[in-house]
């Protein structure tokens, strides 16, 4: 299967690089042209999508020639991809455009964002443990495709869930249609 990984450079998302690291081979897109990204998804088969995003798509954090990479215009090639969105409110995304595959709704992977959302005041190593534990956990089930990957996040990264307030709140927000 030939897999794109569109992640824009943002060295608040780095730990993303954990789910998709372990993949043997990919393309890999942190920053360009939005025309190059959306010849890339035309020609692969799988679309991992990560980084900084609102319900209206994937941002571009500075990185490409256009404020979202991912939006309205590039919904459409999307269809009949294996995909997985992992941003902000990807979930509003995805179910807006009838998308299918691994997605996230809102997530928190900054201390600044678990207070927006009404957590109690936490360390940065709470945020930390849960997001690079997120990445492993997700890298490591990606190969054996979507399902499996989903279900390996609901068991694993529930476990820490049980003692990391972030992971519980992220782990609530992942979903899977297939």
């Amino acid at each position: 299967m030939k897999t794109l990984v569109i992640h824009p450079k943002d060295t608040s998302t780095d730990f993303l690089q954990g789910v998709y690291e372990s993949i043997s081979d990919y393309t890999l897109i942190t920053s360009g042209e939005k025309a190059e990204v959306i010849r890339q998804i035309k020609n692969h088969d799988r679309i991992m999508m990560m980084g900084h995003g609102t319900p209206w798509g994937l941002l571009s954090v500075g990185q490409f020639d256009c404020v979202y990479i991912l939006d309205d215009s590039t919904a459409s090639l999307l269809q009949g991809k294996e995909c997985v969105f992992i941003w902000c409110n990807a979930d509003k995304y995805v179910l807006r455009h009838s998308l299918k595959g691994l997605f996230s709704g809102m997530f928190i992977s900054e201390v600044g964002e678990a207070i927006m959302m009404g957590l109690p005041l936490i360390p940065q190593k709470t945020v930390d443990e849960s997001n690079y534990f997120f990445s492993k956990v997700l890298g490591q089930g990606i190969e054996r495709g979507l399902y499996h990957a989903y279900h390996m996040m609901l068991g694993f990264y529930e476990t820490l869930a049980n003692r990391n307030i972030v992971a519980k709140y992220n782990v609530q927000r992942l979903y899977l249609v297939l």
